[in-house]
Order: C-alpha cells, then sequence, then structure tokens
C-alpha cells in the first residue's frame, strides 16, 4: 500500500497532465504485477462495492479519536469527505504496529474478506487496519472500502503511462482493458501482454466520444465532406454478437444485456464477428419516447412485462466496429456506413435495430434548418462526422462533433438551499427552484451547477443571513433570488407536486436585474410541457 500511497500522493500534487502520466508510469515500473492490474481495474473505474455502513465507520472513528459524535458529524459536513475526515481525525497509530508495507493486493483482499462478516467483526478488522496505516494509507483504505475511490487521474491519462511502460500503442492497451474482467480472475500477463486479445468474446470496443461544436459549421470547411445525422438521446451502447452469443455494453463499461431483453434474438440474425455502436434508445409507434422512460428501466433487477410494453427499446445504429471478426476501427467512416447499411439491412434484425438516417444537405445554412428541427424528431440537435475518419478511442476533437440546440429555459424562485459536497462542503451549492401558481411558489426542480465559486460564495452568505427552517442539511430561505435555469427537455411527471420533470437542469444565470414577482409561472412550465414534451406514449 505504501507504492500505492505514494502514487496517489504525486497524483494529487499535480495538476500537469505530463506529470500524471510519469507518475503512474514510473509506478508500473516498481509495482509486483497483481499491484499493477489492480491499479488498473480501480483507475478503469473496477472499483469494489462498499462493504461496510458509512455510519458505522463515522461510529468507529468518532470512539477512538474519543471525539463526540456530533462534533465528528459537524467536521465531517465542513470537510465534505468521509475518507478525508477519518483519516484527519484518528490519533496517529503505533509505529511498532506498522506492517511493514503490506501490498495494494493485499488490503483489496482484507476489504473483500467483509463481505461474509458481522459488523463486530467488521469493526475489529477495521479498526486494526486503521492502527497499522499511515494517514495516507487510511484515506485510500476508507475510500476503497466505502466504494467511493477517485483518483485525479484519466483511464486516457492511465493507459498512456501503461503504454510508456510495456511499449504498446495506447490504442491496443485501451481495448485490453474492456470488457468484464476482474483482478481476482486474470493476470496482468494475460490481460496486457498477452498476444490473444481476445479470450474474452465479449469485449466491446473503446468508445469514440464527439466533442461539441462551439463555433458555426462553416468553420469544418467543405459541407460534402461531412456526414449528419440526429443526435439521439438515450444510452451509447454497443452490440457485440461473437461465437453464438450476444452482449451489450454501455458507455461506463456496465454489462448490460439482461437489462435489455429486447437484443437477445439479434443472436440469431446477425452473423458471429459483429458490433455495432449506437444509442440505446426507448421507441414505440415509430418514434423515440424521453429519456425519463429509459430511466423506468435503468437500475431495476427484474424488468417487468410491463416495463417492456410501456417502454420497449432499440439500437439505433451509427456505426460497425467489427465485421465478419476483423477489427474496422481504421476504415473510413463512409466505408464503415455502406457496411453497417447492408449488415442491418440483409438480415432480418426483429425490429430492434433501426438505421439512424443520414441528413442530405448542400449547405451549411440547409443544415442549419435540419437542426432547427431538431425538438420535432425528439432529438438534441445534429452529429457531425467526417466521411473519412476512422473510428479512434475517446473525446477528440477534429472528427466528430456535436452540434447540440439551445436548451429551453425559464426563470424561478430559489426556495431551498443545501451544502455541496469535497472541495464545496462549505458552500451552499445545491438549490431548490419554484415557480408561480397564483400566489403560491411550487417546487418544480433542482440545480447545482452552472454559478461561478464567487457566486456561490455570495448565495452562501446570504443563505446564512436569511434562513427561514433547518430540515438537516437542508435550509428553507426567504424567497427572493431569480435564476435562468436551463434544461435540454420537459416531461410529464406523477412524482413531482408541479407535474413536471426536467432534463439535466442547471443554473444559466443568476437574474439579479428580476424581482421575484416576475419570475415564470407554472402554467409557462404547462405550455412548455405541450410544446416540447412527450405526453401521449
Amino acid at each position: 500500500m505504501q507504492q500505492f500511497a505514494e502514487l496517489f500522493t504525486r497524483l494529487d500534487q499535480t495538476n500537469k497532465t505530463t506529470k500524471k502520466i510519469e507518475a503512474l508510469a514510473d509506478y508500473f515500473k516498481v509495482a509486483d504485477d497483481q499491484d499493477k492490474l489492480w491499479t488498473v481495474a480501480l483507475l478503469s473505474h473496477r472499483r469494489p462495492r462498499r462493504t461496510v455502513k458509512t455510519s458505522l465507520m463515522r461510529q468507529w472513528a468518532a470512539e477512538i479519536s474519543d471525539v463526540p459524535l456530533w462534533l465528528f458529524e459537524e467536521s465531517y459536513r465542513i470537510v465534505g469527505d468521509l475518507a478525508e475526515t477519518i483519516a484527519l481525525t484518528l490519533p496517529e497509530g503505533d509505529p511498532e504496529h506498522r506492517t511493514g508495507g503490506q501490498s495494494l493486493t493485499y488490503w483489496m483482499d482484507y476489504i473483500k474478506a467483509f463481505e461474509g462478516i458481522e459488523d463486530e467483526e467488521k469493526e475489529a478488522q477495521v479498526k486494526a487496519a486503521w492502527e497499522q496505516l499511515s494517514k495516507t494509507e487510511r484515506y485510500l483504505f476508507n475510500k476503497l472500502i466505502t466504494g467511493n475511490f477517485r483518483v485525479g487521474v484519466s483511464q486516457k491519462n492511465m493507459v498512456k503511462a501503461l503504454s510508456q511502460y510495456t511499449g504498446q500503442p495506447d490504442t491496443t492497451l485501451a481495448h485490453r482493458i474492456m470488457g468484464n474482467w476482474s483482478p481476482r480472475t486474470t493476470t496482468f500477463h494475460d490481460l496486457i501482454l498477452s498476444e490473444n486479445t481476445l479470450d474474452d468474446i465479449s469485449k466491446p470496443y473503446p468508445f469514440y466520444l464527439a466533442y461539441p461544436l462551439e463555433e458555426e459549421p462553416d468553420t469544418l470547411g467543405n459541407p460534402a465532406e461531412w456526414q449528419a445525422e440526429r443526435k439521439w438521446d438515450g444510452i451509447r451502447g454497443q452490440v457485440v454478437v461473437r461465437d453464438g452469443e450476444i452482449f451489450v455494453w454501455s458507455r461506463g463499461e456496465e454489462l448490460v444485456t439482461e437489462k435489455f431483453p429486447e437484443f437477445k434474438g439479434l443472436v440469431e440474425c446477425l452473423p458471429n464477428g459483429t458490433v455495432l455502436d449506437g444509442e440505446i434508445l426507448p421507441f414505440k409507434d415509430d418514434k423515440p419516447l424521453t429519456f425519463n422512460d429509459l430511466q423506468t428501466r435503468i437500475g431495476r433487477k427484474n424488468i417487468t412485462k410491463k416495463i417492456l410494453e410501456s417502454a420497449p427499446v432499440v439500437l439505433m445504429c451509427y456505426d460497425l466496429l467489427e465485421y465478419e471478426g476483423e477489427d474496422i476501427r481504421a476504415r473510413p467512416m463512409e466505408e464503415r456506413r455502406a457496411l453497417l447499411e447492408t449488415t442491418v439491412k440483409e438480415h432480418d434484425t426483429t425490429c430492434a435495430l433501426l438505421l439512424s438516417d443520414v441528413l442530405t444537405f448542400d449547405t451549411w445554412d440547409d443544415l442549419r434548418d435540419r437542426k432547427a428541427e431538431s425538438r420535432a424528431f425528439f432529438s438534441e440537435g445534429i452529429m457531425l462526422k467526417r466521411k473519412s475518419s476512422p473510428y479512434e478511442q475517446g473525446r477528440k476533437k477534429g472528427n466528430w462533433w456535436k452540434w447540440k440546440i439551445e436548451p429551453l429555459t425559464i426563470d424561478a424562485v430559489m426556495i431551498y438551499a443545501q451544502r455541496g459536497s469535497g472541495r464545496r462542503a462549505n458552500l451552499y451549492t445545491d438549490y431548490t427552484f419554484a415557480v408561480w401558481d397564483g400566489d403560491t411558489l411550487v417546487p418544480f426542480t433542482k440545480a447545482y451547477s452552472g454559478l461561478t465559486d464567487k457566486e456561490f460564495r455570495e448565495v452562501t452568505s446570504w443563505v446564512r443571513r436569511n434562513t427561514l427552517e433547518r430540515f438537516g442539511p437542508v435550509r428553507s430561505v426567504t424567497p427572493h433570488h431569480v435564476f435562468e435555469i436551463a434544461f435540454e427537455g420537459i416531461n410529464r411527471s406523477t412524482r413531482h407536486k408541479s407535474g413536471v420533470a426536467l432534463r439535466f437542469p442547471r443554473m444559466k444565470r443568476w437574474r439579479k436585474d428580476k424581482p421575484k414577482e416576475e419570475a415564470n409561472t407554472l402554467d409557462d412550465l404547462k405550455a412548455m410541457l405541450k410544446l416540447y414534451g412527450q405526453q401521449e406514449k
């Protein structure tokens, strides 16, 4: 754990990407192979699940520190991070009880063993670990226990460091660490160094992500060099068919095959060695449903017949990554698109696959007109892809762009405020907003992003002076401040008193120029719902 703690310290002490990659490459040179593998797993979002209740950890830490629990809880609110609060609060351990540097793998196994024991035994084991570890090691141990481990380095940069260490191309390594693997069932050699990369037939490819187009598309040059499609609002996914089996992966590298049984029949329709990239969309009566409809299926272990009937899904296909068992990502997009069309049209795909339409346009002005129609097609805007481009990995500028429509906006009054977390734990950053229904303010959404740190500090100072009531961490405040709320979509909701739910709400600006009486009304929201929402299934 000492080497891993030293790596964390180096990563935490710099904002420079080159320094972070250098620190990781140095670590890979000296760490044990199994520790390297665990590090790759942790930095590619394969975190262990929570094995100990955080309420118990707070209680144990307060007892050891001889601090009243209320004072520990208040300290936690100020620090904003439980793992850090515990590490700072606990007294220094006895150096004689230090283990002498047990490996990261040792501690991952130690944490795994918590799964089958009672709370009393967990308490003894956790306290023993705290006694053995240094302050930084305790912090990391606490992060790993709570399943909340994050380090300020991207998976992309971790792959670059691994490339420096192994001498392999980062594109190869990015593909190797995709898929359904665990440090408990493979080795560093088999995953990273072995030449056989397809032992895992479920393995997807790294996703290629588009950059937002901030300027006018005219800056992209000749429109004939570009392909345009609708930007769909679903879950990015890959469908993999190999050796008579089918696997469905989300962009977050979650295997979601069981959550979308509509795709299982594709194993009988598509040839082996086929990997499709697209958007998993709720789709019914020849049109997309809302993302809210898709959320009724996300996170559920059991997909009922009622859910399947009310929110069926399709894969809106827009790329082909593997064809007849060959990785074709390096071929031009125009060629991949032709093969995709052939694959979808020549096989009976049981209505589970749809081709994302290519939009025809001769000039950028033509495409602006198509973009203006986006909401009528229940899309978020336009995707622009260079016809000659390969399918790359990660987010790269140049070949794929997303040209989104302007968000919807409404002016609302802040009525509740709550402290943030992490570095904003001392600030009130999470707000609840309301609109007028006659003389009554009706809450309709929450938002926590969009303001500068300076503005958050200003609001925090005001909240402390204008609190009406306290409800745990939440404060009700005097209705006064108006904020312009931006959002991507609006839908009917039976869960909210207002009757509506917003998609991606955030604060666009603080309307200091507008009195609360001039904020929008519930009727305004309902008018938006009528214009832009999807009220009928």
